[in-house]
């Protein structure tokens, strides 16, 4: 099975923000977002199974942290 990509405008859409908080989460070594991949100098891509991951991962860090 092909891998899917999103642009920067898919992944700004699926988490209802702007484009610098996306830079802000790659920034923060906390946020441990993903990386995204260049197409070419401009275009940023995200494997969507690398985010799909990362929500996986604030979706138990915030059940762990509710629990304490």
């Amino acid at each position: 099975m092909p891998e899917t990509f999103l642009p920067a405008a898919a992944v700004r859409a699926r988490y209802s923000v702007a484009d610098v908080t996306i830079w802000r989460w790659m920034r923060n070594e906390r946020m441990n977002f993903p990386k995204p991949m260049y197409a070419n100098s401009r275009h940023r891509l995200w494997r969507l199974a690398d985010l799909e991951r990362w929500e996986e991962s604030r979706t138990i860090e915030g059940d762990a942290n509710a629990a304490a």
